[in-house]
């Protein structure tokens, strides 16, 4: 017998009922969206290489160590995406939606070759709202405002919020020069990964998590102290319409991001309930992206959130009405006999034009009375409809409770679909 095939490692499936629990999550999710006038757009999930490169930094992580990159067969560059942000702006661009302001969303899955852990995963699942052509504060505030109905529509409780303020590339550029003399300075006491960062990356050293670094690193010299007024304005700005909108947040000086492209507000949500993967949501504004993508200056701001971490957050919380697996079956369609299995496809038409929200499913497979009831019954529906030669004489249809002791009744086969209809909008009773 041949090996069974596995999936890959840190790609997982996801089946049912877990399915049940996603779609609710996307469906609060959309209603979100909706909710703030943002509009989905649907992105592939191969970009060229190139793309990333040019948007996230051939230096970064993600880029030098952790893309699904491979060649085609005309010898192209490809990249499974491992962020959205890159492939929306290309997608603006490209399709020319630049013209006005613009509010979109998007979903699917992202890619990145990472050591597999609880909340980190190869192929993991985002949302992501990106805001093209509007500067000031206010949108930073709208998207983070967004983001904590979502916490509060689902119940999620303890997320934190966490805010910072890099500046402008400029502002950025001369800070680096003044950390970079303050860890040469302590070159000694940084880790391996530290000591390279020092020179292609300096400001991730900020975002390490090494023990043996918090001191050091608290004691470095903040961005926001070399700021100009203009973006300090934008963060007092910020700061101000959160606490105004009874937000709560702790600004982190050493909250920088991963990503090369962010300028001025950066944010996350983080738990302490999910390890050492406590980020939820993260984000930022991304003023220079546009241009450097090869279209005019636009400014920019986004955000993305974790699925697989807003999921296993709900079950930490034990959220029940989000998680508790759902049935899809309203009603299971019994039929006994050659006659009621030719009339009942066409019956069970019947009823889903008159009720399409109506959840039915036919019994397929043939066999006796007794088994297409204990398939019934274990596909959770809370009805059977019964249709044997018995009913077709008749000219009714049985209507079985499943889940209770009430007697089966009879419902007339003309206009069958009217009649459960009826107990359809009475909730089936």
């Amino acid at each position: 017998m041949k090996p069974l095939m596995q999936a890959v490692r840190g790609m997982h499936d996801i089946i049912p009922p877990q399915t049940f629990q996603w779609q609710r999550l996307e469906e609060a999710i959309h209603q979100i969206m909706d909710c703030y006038g943002y509009q989905e757009i649907r992105l592939p999930m191969v970009e060229a290489t190139e793309l990333f490169k040019r948007s996230i930094g051939e230096i970064t992580d993600i880029v030098s160590k952790e893309m699904y990159t491979f060649s085609d067969i005309n010898g192209d560059s490809l990249t499974l995406r491992p962020e959205g942000t890159a492939g929306c702006v290309r997608a603006v661009i490209n399709n020319g939606l630049l013209d006005v302001p613009r509010r979109l969303w998007y979903r699917g899955a992202m890619f990145r070759r990472e050591r597999p852990q609880k909340g980190r995963y190869r192929q993991f699942h985002q949302v992501g709202a990106e805001v093209f052509g509007l500067a000031g504060p206010d949108i930073d505030i709208e998207l983070i405002l967004m983001t904590a109905r979502l916490w509060k529509n689902l119940g999620l409780k303890n997320l934190q919020l966490q805010i910072n303020t890099l500046g402008t590339p400029e502002e950025r550029l001369n800070y680096r020069k003044i950390l970079v003399a303050y860890f040469q300075e302590h070159y000694s006491e940084l880790d391996a990964e530290s000591q390279q960062r020092l020179e292609h990356n300096p400001l991730r050293i900020l975002d390490s998590k090494n023990p043996n670094l918090q001191s050091l690193i608290a004691n470095a010299p903040q961005l926001i102290e070399h700021l100009g007024a203009q973006s300090r304005a934008h963060f007092t700005a910020l700061c101000e319409g959160l606490i105004s909108c009874n937000v709560n947040y702790t600004i982190n000086p050493h909250l920088v991001r991963g990503l090369d492209y962010y300028t001025l507000t950066v944010f996350e949500w983080v738990s302490d309930q999910l390890g050492t993967q406590g980020t939820v949501c993260a984000g930022g504004r991304y003023d220079g992206l546009v241009e450097q993508l090869g279209a005019r200056a636009t400014c920019a701001m986004g955000y993305a959130m974790g699925l697989e971490r807003i999921i296993a957050l709900l079950e930490q919380q034990d959220h029940d009405e989000l998680l508790e697996p759902s049935n899809n079956i309203d009603v299971y369609l019994v039929m006994v006999g050659t006659l009621a299995l030719e009339r009942g496809l066409v019956i069970a038409e019947q009823i889903r034009d008159a009720i399409p929200a109506l959840r039915l499913q036919i019994h397929c497979g043939g066999g006796s009375a007794k088994s297409q009831f204990k398939k019934a019954n274990r596909s959770g529906a809370r009805y059977a409809l019964v249709l044997g030669e018995g009913e077709i004489e008749r000219k009714v249809i049985g209507l079985k409770p499943l889940r209770t002791d009430e007697p089966q009744r009879d419902l007339p086969l003309e206009g069958i679909g009217a009649a459960l209809e009826e107990l359809y909008s009475d909730g089936l009773n």
